[in-house]
This record gives C-alpha cells, structure tokens and sequence, in this order.
C-alpha cells in the first residue's frame, strides 16, 4: 500500500476531531439531563411564574416527581387526559390504549406542573420530562391539558412559559413536544406560543397522524438534531 496524501491524512484527523466533539457534546448533554433530574425542587428555578392570575382567575403552581405526587392528584391527571384525548387518539392509527397511557404517565422519570385555582381546585396540569432525544438535551412535554372551563385564559400559554423557564435553567437546548395533525387547537396554541417544526419531526408522508414541535432556550440558538 502506498503513503497516505497529506488530504486523506489532514481528513481522517478533521473525522476524529468531529466525532471527539460530537462525544463531548452528548457528554455534556447527558450532564446536564442527570443534574437536572437529581433537583429535589424545581420551583426556587421559576418561583415567580408559580402564580397566574387575570381579571377572571387566580392560579398557584406547584411542581412535583410523579414519586411524590398525591394518587388523587395522578388519578385526575389521567382523567382528564383520557377526557381531552381519547377521542383524537382514536382517530388516528396509535389508537386510545389507557394502560399504555397509565404506564407513561406513572413512569418514574415524570414531572408534573399543576395548577390550583384559589378554592384548591385542580385545574390544569403538565407531565413533563428531562431527558435526551436526538443527542440533545431536552424538556420533553409530553402533556398540557387544561380542565374545559379554564380555557382561553391564558393559563395554557403560561403553563408553557414555566417549562421554557426551566428548560433555561437547567441547560436543555429547548422544549420540544409531540402534536397530533388532526387537533387544529393545539396546533394553532403552540404556534402562538412560538413553537415551530423540529428537525426531528418526521415528514408527512412518513408519518401524517403527529409531528415534532420545539421552541429553542438561549441555551442554543437552535435544536439541532
């Protein structure tokens, strides 16, 4: 075999470089996914979004692990998905499957953002995640659902403001979430709120039931898969 060109040597080292960086990037990723997830308290990190109120109502925030989190609180949780969603599930091809939806929320890597009104009344919640997706860190909202008569009052748009504050202060590259194609409401909310198309979303013809949605932290100035 002949003496490697000065171009094949000088690429093979800008690859090694590229994939030392790209290990480096995942490291840190991964960093800050366990920090965030060995928090015992969240709140001190948005402790003045924990409080919503208009001319029309007067919302406090907590936030919990789903360990921590009282069954009644969990049990409301799930129904009031199962009543905003089954419908829509059973319309495209996933299909409503309660115990898989039990087992995902229940799942020992969730946090849950509820929200009181000011008689103790649950009236809105998220089940959110810390984790990594696409080699990046990321807040994964995997629920926003918001009792009937608490909506269009500006309660979902705040919900979403406190995640994107912790999404900031514990280094996630964004918010990222999954939207059915066929729920016109959601997807008009999160494009009010700043949400865009992911570039892990999949493209239509590979899948036209949901779609990737994201909003970048300043962390980065872009999700990057």
């Amino acid at each position: 075999m002949g003496k490697k060109s000065t171009t094949s040597v000088n690429k093979s080292k800008e690859k090694r470089q590229a994939r030392k960086l790209e290990q480096h990037r995942i490291a840190d990723g991964m960093s800050f996914v366990t920090a965030a997830n060995k928090l015992k308290d969240l709140a001190p990190l948005c402790k003045e979004l924990l409080v919503y109120s208009n001319l029309e109502i007067v919302i406090d925030m907590s936030i919990h692990r789903v360990t921590e989190l009282d069954k009644e609180v969990l049990d409301w949780a799930i129904d009031l998905t199962e009543r905003n969603m089954k419908k829509l599930y059973e319309t495209c091809v996933w299909g409503w499957n309660k115990e898989r939806k039990v087992e995902e929320m229940s799942d020992d890597a969730a946090w849950y953002l509820i929200a009181r009104d000011n008689n103790k009344k649950l009236q809105a919640f998220s089940h959110f995640r810390f984790d990594m997706d696409f080699g990046e860190p990321v807040l994964y909202c995997y629920e926003v659902q918001i009792e009937e008569g608490e909506r269009r009052r500006g309660l979902g748009q705040h919900l979403m403001r406190v995640l994107e504050r912790l999404a900031q202060a514990t280094h996630m590259r964004c918010v990222r979430l999954t939207a059915l194609t066929h729920n016109p409401s959601a997807a008009a909310f999160f494009k009010a709120c700043g949400y865009s198309i992911d570039e892990t979303s999949p493209s239509k013809e590979d899948s036209a039931h949901y779609e990737i949605l994201s909003k970048a932290t300043d962390n980065t100035e872009e999700c990057v898969a």
